[in-house]
């Protein structure tokens, strides 16, 4: 049920407004939501947003803290995990990121940054199967995707599941680490379909 708690981007292109307040809880569905520690669901997740979403949650309320590129949100998600903004400069140009950092870890805001510069300054456009998978979660409405509940195997249960359309048989649910080549391509946008396989991740 939860992702890895390596550092991963779960959204390609520029988040508008809505898709950013949406992906700030994309687990908002999780079984037993109150229980146990939330932080691996969150801690190093991040994505791109605009300038006005960048400022906006500036102004919202008082940082936390502001380290140069990166500032810190005062309301934490879960836990140590808060949200970390990111103002960076790639070839001559300005681009904003949300990301979860936990600050127990007092150098996950600056291995964050790193890491987004690495994956963000790669030679060639391409996406990870994870980074696919993450994309079609996050963007998703909630009405089509579930965690796996009692009707499925006890090794399936609280695992992420989509709703897909099969044709003749209808829509059924299908985990989304199980999807097929073909179903993540049939998910995703048009302009992300073709993306060669990231190799460098």
């Amino acid at each position: 049920m939860i992702p890895s708690p390596a550092i991963a981007k779960v959204f390609q292109g520029v988040a508008s407004r809505q898709q950013m307040f949406r992906m700030f809880d994309r687990y908002a569905q999780r079984p037993n939501r109150w229980d146990g520690d939330a932080a691996p669901f969150y801690a190093g997740e991040w994505f791109e947003i605009g300038e006005e979403q960048c400022d906006y949650m500036l102004d919202a309320l008082s940082p936390l803290w502001i380290r140069g590129e990166m500032f810190a949100m005062r309301e934490f998600v879960t836990g140590s995990v808060t949200s970390v903004f990111l103002t960076l400069r790639f070839a001559g140009r300005t681009r904003h990121f949300h990301s979860y950092c936990d600050l127990s870890d007092k150098g996950s805001p600056e291995r964050m940054r790193d890491a987004i510069i690495a994956r963000e300054t790669r030679p060639v456009k391409a996406m990870t199967r994870q980074e696919r998978l993450e994309h079609i979660w996050s963007t998703t409405h909630d009405g089509y995707r579930v965690y796996a509940g009692e009707k499925w195997p006890l090794h399936k249960r609280g695992k992420r599941a989509i709703l897909l359309y099969g044709g003749r048989q209808g829509a059924f649910l299908k985990l989304l680490d199980d999807l097929s080549d073909a179903e993540i391509a049939a998910k995703l946008p048009v302009q992300l379909r073709h993306l060669p396989d990231d190799v460098a991740a």
